[in-house]
């Protein structure tokens, strides 16, 4: 079969999903399966297309016409210009993430040029936040910690192919992996993008989220913020004085981290909106 042949067939499995781009999707599939930038499936349209191609092909694409999601079906998702593993089991980075790594980059530049300070990420999922900072930085020292063994096991792939020295990933939960790990040093920056969803909010979602997606990197509890809550109270102990708590978090639930922020303690507190205006990061300096 053609390649134009074959991106019609796909193009016609899932014209009809409600969040997926008929027009694009198939080539990225195809692009992925024969090792070649997207440009290259443009130019060779009449290019025949081996069996075993196509048939991994079809497979795919039946499968994303179930809502699966892409990226677990081709185990990549891009993030910050770097090229991350995932599969089941971790969240996909997200581009609105972005803003909070990009923001941390600028702030280590504007505060910590050329320190050795320490980082410590708060639920690594696929190890995309550790990971782009750590390569920015080579001489800073950034401990990721998440409570599910696939994540850490996915973020150490990730740290292997991106050949990233100068991060560590611990299994537990919060705070209690560095525990595990005798760890008692303090950071400068500590950074969460924790499940923030309302429980009952869960099966709202579109059904490649909360039908594939981890429901614990998720589920935020009754008002979606437990997790605000927890590591912002137990952050304390762990930062060095003037250290940054950095969180993402839903687009209206700003005033509530702020004001969780402000109970502990919490000085120089700040909102980011995203491109939409929507509140997006929030952050604030250990008095």
């Amino acid at each position: 079969m053609e390649i134009k042949e074959l991106l019609k067939k796909g193009r016609d499995l899932i014209k009809y999903n409600k969040y997926s781009s008929p027009n694009l999707e198939p080539i990225w599939v195809l692009s992925n399966l024969l090792n070649v930038d997207n440009s290259y499936i443009h130019t060779h349209l009449d290019m025949k297309i081996d069996k075993v191609i196509e048939e991994r092909f079809i497979f795919i694409m039946k499968e994303r016409k179930k809502g699966y999601p892409l990226q677990y079906l081709l185990n990549e998702q891009e993030f910050m210009g770097l090229n991350f593993y995932v599969e089941e089991g971790v969240l996909i980075p997200r581009s609105e993430t972005e803003i909070m790594v990009e923001y941390i980059i600028d702030y280590i530049n504007n505060n910590y040029k050329e320190k050795n300070i320490n980082i410590l990420d708060i639920g690594v999922g696929s190890g995309a936040i550790s990971l782009s900072i750590a390569k920015e930085f080579p001489n800073i020292r950034v401990i990721g910690t998440d409570i599910g063994y696939i994540p850490i096991k996915v973020a150490n792939i990730n740290k292997e192919n991106l050949r990233v020295k100068n991060v560590n990933f611990i299994q537990g939960d919060l705070f209690e992996a560095l525990k595990s790990e005798d760890i008692n040093k303090k950071f400068d920056i500590i950074i969460s993008n924790p499940p923030y969803i309302k429980s009952t909010n869960i099966n709202t979602l579109q059904k490649e989220v909360k039908g594939f997606e981890p429901k614990l990197a998720l589920d935020g509890g009754k008002d979606g913020l437990d997790f605000y809550r927890k590591i912002s109270k137990e952050s304390k102990r762990y930062l060095n004085s003037r250290g940054m708590l950095i969180y993402e978090i839903g687009y209206d639930q700003g005033e509530d981290v702020n004001d969780i922020l402000v109970k502990e303690g919490y000085s120089n507190i700040a909102i980011i909106k995203d491109l939409q205006k929507h509140d997006r990061i929030i952050l604030g300096l250990k008095s």
